[in-house]
């Protein structure tokens, strides 16, 4: 699907949940998790070609393995947890949304340690 069929329904699908807010909530959460849902499946063909290309890349280059699977582990790790985070802020549960976005930075932060690491190395060769 193309931007204008996801946008399309997204528009849709927010006028339809919006009808449900006044009387059954719980019906206009349940329309834009199956929405979300929707639009994330459409979004994860758009991802497969996403890491092909970063793998493609990192053969070409020459960057090891290590980083580009860290690369990619970061960016499945803020993917979820926009979509999680937003669902749940959706739903409105603001706590719970923020408390994954916490926990989504210090899993990147915990990744990108070895990068780090790697990176000063480099620093101390051409210094030392």
């Amino acid at each position: 699907m193309g931007i204008i069929q996801i946008g399309a329904i997204g528009v849709l699908g927010a006028i339809l949940a919006i009808q449900f807010k006044n009387g059954k909530s719980e019906y206009g959460i349940y329309i834009s998790i199956a929405l979300s849902i929707l639009i994330f499946f459409n979004i994860v063909g758009r991802l497969e070609m996403i890491v092909q290309v970063i793998k493609s890349i990192g053969e070409k280059i020459q960057i090891k393995s290590t980083y580009i699977l860290a690369l990619l582990k970061m960016l499945g790790v803020t993917y979820v947890a926009e979509f999680s985070s937003a669902i749940c802020r959706d739903a409105g549960y603001q706590t719970i949304a923020q408390q994954i976005e916490i926990f989504s930075k210090l899993t990147i932060l915990a990744l990108s340690m070895p990068i780090l690491l790697a990176l000063l190395e480099t620093i101390q060769a051409f210094l030392g």
